[in-house]
């Protein structure tokens, strides 16, 4: 019978260690120990402690910086569970110095440091730049919307969210009257109830409050649009917002990145509390610009022939009007640009429609809007059944185009004989309020050339398609590398400023792996 050498795991052994030999070059763990000790200026983190003469020793900055920074590499962001990581683990070990931060001490150098850390992103694009990894050839912007610490239940517009104080008051003396009814309990189980029924209470009272509290020291949010319509606050992170995705709708912020072509590094990184991304994109050129000045790299970037690309959801008038004026060479298609492009006529019969509804859930078709008898003199719309619909004005789109907006009332249209025919779902007219059918009609058939066409030409031309071709692969990879690879499927901060800081920790993390890559660290 063969013979083995005993082992057992549950013995100590003391073994000697040598930190620096744990980060070996050409890792991630020994780019950022090398570039934090010899390449960057953390000074911009000192104005924070107030020990100079007295008081605890603090821990150095670029000690926590590294701990972060590799924690963020791994896809770890708990503030408890990067203490535990610094306890056990060699390589956190090596990079602390053996020193264990608290879990406090982590979570305030992320939360307080918003300003600091977007200090030390502009230095590491400036090594990048210095190793010649920027090629100011093309960049590409896009958003990646990411849930944040707040619940989405508690958000609404101020008529809804006083309706639902007034709906837990309602609940609060409910169950206040119940609770009277048991308060002479004899027997254990009413005792129970009873005790139940006061807990409740007191948790439907904080919420209350709540929601109370928020009402009488907050205003209306605002959006960013034309219009300024109320948006949805919320009352545990007002500067995040509701957006719809493709998984569903969440509460939360969009984090905009702009990438350089060459090398994918991210040269601007952006949180905004708005799911709409038309606002973003002028403030994002003119912090990349900013940047670019500020670190010597370039006076005027875009002025260098550099390409600006981004999605269709930076479209509309207004932004082709700025990069019109400022001569930016911009490539940003509307939302009909692919069906005006030959090679995807067949698209739709080969690979069917995106988001594709199952059989017998489509939506069926109506009378078109171009059956209703429409008079943009007198501005009045009558319906194939002859009855007039209600003028609601007139506004411009995303395009800048005026549009007459029209709509028949509920009764005229629950009773009408082409109801069938008309309303996408005809049923629900028996019982809900409000309007029925709406139309809506463009107006100024010749109305003169806009910056939306004069963009259009741009992205329908042959360089502009071959330019735009390049967007989804510098930007994508980027994100995915973020959010799956990172495992960023959450903000952990509340608040814009604090948000933007943690977005660009993970955009460092990013940018550190290409100069473990393909710079030279050390």
């Amino acid at each position: 019978m063969p013979r083995f050498k005993p082992y057992d795991y549950s013995q100590h052994s003391m073994v000697v260690i040598n930190y620096q030999e744990q980060l070996q070059p050409g890792t991630f763990e020994y780019a950022v120990h090398y570039l934090i000790e010899h390449k960057l200026d953390l000074s911009v983190f000192h104005p924070r402690y107030a020990n100079d003469a007295t008081g605890r020793l603090a821990y150095d900055p670029a000690i926590l910086l590294k701990i972060i920074l590799f924690a963020y590499s791994k896809g770890i962001t708990s503030s408890r569970q990067i203490q535990w990581c610094c306890e056990t683990n060699i390589l956190f070990k090596a990079l602390s110095c053996d020193t264990v931060p608290h879990f406090t001490t982590l979570a305030s150098f992320v939360s307080e440091n918003a300003q600091a850390i977007e200090a030390v992103f502009e230095q590491v694009l400036l090594v990048c730049h210095q190793q010649g990894l920027l090629g100011n050839e093309l960049f590409a912007i896009d958003g990646c919307k990411t849930s944040s610490n707040a619940a989405k239940e508690w958000s609404g517009t101020f008529k809804e969210l006083k309706a639902k104080r007034d709906k837990l008051r309602k609940l609060i003396r409910h169950h206040l009257n119940e609770h009277r009814q048991h308060d002479a309990a004899e027997t254990e189980a009413e005792m129970e109830r009873a005790i139940r029924h006061g807990k409740m209470i007191l948790s439907l009272d904080q919420a209350m409050e709540k929601v109370d509290r928020f009402l009488k020291t907050q205003s209306p949010r605002m959006g960013q649009g034309k219009r300024r319509k109320e948006v949805k606050s919320n009352i545990t992170d007002n500067e995040s917002a509701k957006m719809t995705t493709s998984k569903g709708t969440l509460q939360g912020y969009n984090g905009v990145a702009t990438v350089d072509r060459k090398h994918q590094i991210i040269i601007d990184a952006q949180a905004f509390g708005e799911g709409q991304e038309h606002h973003t994109l002028k403030p994002v050129l003119e912090a990349v610009e900013a940047r670019y000045k500020k670190l010597g790299i370039a006076e005027s970037i875009y002025q260098q022939g550099t390409v600006v690309t981004a999605d269709t959801g930076f479209a509309n008038e207004a932004n082709m009007q700025y990069l019109h004026d400022r001569k930016i060479n911009g490539y940003i298609p509307d939302n009909r640009f692919r069906s005006r492009d030959p090679r995807f006529a067949e698209q739709k019969d080969k690979y069917g429609k995106r988001h594709q509804k199952p059989a017998g859930q489509n939506r069926k078709a109506v009378i078109p809007a171009s059956d209703f008898d429409f008079d943009p003199i007198q501005m009045t719309c009558i319906c194939p059944a002859g009855q007039q619909l209600s003028h609601r004005g007139v506004r411009k789109n995303d395009n800048g185009i005026p549009v007459a907006y029209f709509e028949g009332r509920l009764l005229q249209c629950r009773n009408c004989p082409k109801r069938e025919a008309c309303m996408h779902n005809p049923q629900s007219a028996e019982h809900r309020k409000g309007a029925g059918r709406q139309v809506s009609f463009q107006l100024e058939a010749n109305r003169p050339p806009s910056y939306t066409d004069w963009m259009k030409h741009r992205v329908d031309s042959p360089e502009g398609k071959a330019i735009y071709s390049h967007r989804m692969s510098v930007v994508e990879p980027v994100f995915g590398n973020i959010s799956t690879n990172k495992r960023l499927n959450r903000f952990s901060l509340r608040g814009r400023r604090k948000v933007q800081g943690q977005w660009q920790l993970y955009c460092l993390v990013h940018n550190l792996e290409k100069l473990a890559n393909y710079g030279q660290c050390g």
